[in-house]
């Protein structure tokens, strides 16, 4: 999964990286005492994941399988308890993925243990294939007094969170920012510690771009082509930006004034020559910014920290920057004026992951919330990475790892703290591809107005009432 299915991001945790198919110790009973065989000194735990060695997201599959799971066997076999725990590896397309994991949930089957989509949450709470922690494990000061809550930003929280009630452990995350080239900004008298705070200071730094031949100055993801990559690396930063989520009070965003808003910024870049409306409708137009950027053709680009790890990487990204970490800068995106953002934020972001679940027709939910602390604790979280510089969940691991990179260290400790997630609901898909189609709209020449009530028109059909929609 990617920002999943989308940039990078949702660069799912490989400690958290579970599925589904039958389990040996689902019981398949429905709702039960949440202590059944708490005492149980022979248990049999199964993990799944949408991994597999040598192919789908193989690092997961391999860390889980020949780490984490003869650890955790070891740790237990010290308590006097004798485990068994499975590994189901699967490689299927994510929306494959998810299709067998609901039935088998709908069935009361499937893994003890399994990872979804933080925008699976929502989706699978609702459909009762998943439940509260407090539910499954049967003690809320067992689960809210794990000491590992305290490393993970409440912020990130939100990836396992719905209605307020954890559902689950959430896995490696990320955050967007924007980027700059700091040779265009130094042609272009614009300074290398480049900071903005507000939308008009973006608009004013890309007309100082402007002036540089063959430079476009601001590149923000639009249109459809981009599919998801425009939703998060463009419309719901600057939709936070502007104080509101796309879905808040029971209902998604309609045609409303900060709609416009956002819709009203992709209209300045790219009906002024500040963006290049013909990347927005190319197939491939991501992946041409991507080199356009490392190539010092594109000055400011709103993008994940996947940008910094794996495209402009010097040694082995798809886009090489030789010079990386001299000539490549990021800033916060600032909310559209200071103070405007969501929670009254100056800044904002975007983020993405994974979440770990138990299975609540286990046999074994004492022992399966063991395995989901244990698979969370910051030696196999750090033990995950298998050296790599990569965001976790947990401050402390990302703290020791990520010292050595100031770029992902910035995204940890500033931008984890006052990112939002997407709201984890069935509808969600159909709600971004009509953002995807607004700015399309917007970015192929019609007027703010009329992109604002075909998105209306569009909503309304995907939420199955207007009732569920917040408009003028």
């Amino acid at each position: 999964m990617r920002s999943l299915r989308l940039s990078g991001a949702l660069a799912l945790s490989a400690t958290a990286g579970l599925l589904l198919t039958g389990c040996l110790g689902s019981s398949g009973t429905g709702d039960q005492d949440a202590n059944r065989n708490s005492d149980a000194k022979k248990v049999e735990l199964t993990i799944g994941s949408n991994s597999v060695k040598g192919g789908k997201s193989s690092a997961g599959a391999t860390f889980t399988e020949d780490v984490l799971i003869p650890k955790f066997v070891a740790d237990q076999k010290a308590k006097g308890v004798d485990v068994t725990v499975k590994f189901q590896g699967d490689g299927s397309d994510d929306e494959v993925y998810k299709q067998k994991l609901s039935l088998d949930l709908s069935n009361k089957s499937g893994p003890d243990l399994f990872q979804i989509d933080g925008i699976w949450v929502g989706e699978f709470a609702q459909a009762g294939y998943i439940k509260p922690l407090t539910d499954t494990v049967g003690d809320a000061s067992k689960v809210d007094n794990w000491d590992g809550w305290k490393q993970i930003p409440a912020s990130v929280q939100q990836l396992g969170t719905f209605e307020n009630k954890r559902y689950g452990v959430p896995g490696g995350t990320d955050g967007r920012v924007l980027y700059f080239n700091k040779k265009l900004f130094q042609q272009a008298g614009l300074p290398a510690d480049w900071q903005p705070k507000s939308w008009d200071d973006i608009i004013s730094a890309g007309q100082k771009l402007k002036t540089l031949s063959g430079v476009t100055p601001i590149q923000i993801n639009g249109g459809t082509a981009m599919g998801e990559a425009t939703t998060m690396q463009g419309v719901l930063p600057l939709l936070v930006g502007t104080g509101t989520t796309v879905y808040a009070g029971g209902k998604w965003l309609g045609y409303t004034p900060k709609l416009r808003q956002v819709l009203e910024f992709y209209h300045q870049i790219y009906s002024t020559g500040l963006g290049d409306p013909v990347l927005q409708r190319e197939a491939k137009g991501r992946d041409k910014s991507f080199a356009e950027f490392a190539a010092n053709k594109i000055g400011i680009l709103l993008e994940s920290d996947y940008f910094w790890r794996s495209v402009v990487e010097p040694k082995e990204g798809v886009a090489k920057m030789a010079d990386r970490d001299t000539a490549v800068g990021y800033a916060l995106i600032p909310a559209a004026r200071p103070g405007g953002g969501v929670n009254g934020q100056d800044f904002v972001s975007m983020s993405g992951g994974g979440t770990t679940v138990i299975n609540p027709n286990t046999k074994f939910p004492q022992q399966a919330w063991e395995l989901l602390q244990f698979m969370n604790s910051a030696e196999m979280v750090k033990e995950s990475l298998n050296g790599a510089a990569k965001i976790t969940q947990r401050t402390d691991v990302n703290t020791e790892v990520l010292a050595s990179d100031p770029m992902l260290n910035f995204v940890a400790t500033k931008v984890l703290p006052i990112t939002q997630y997407r709201p984890g609901l069935a509808e969600y898909p159909k709600i971004s591809a009509a953002l995807q189609q607004a700015t399309a709209d917007v970015v192929g020449g019609k007027t703010t107005e009329a992109a604002s009530i075909a998105y209306q028109k569009a909503v309304e059909a995907a939420a199955g009432s207007k009732d569920k929609v917040a408009g003028n």
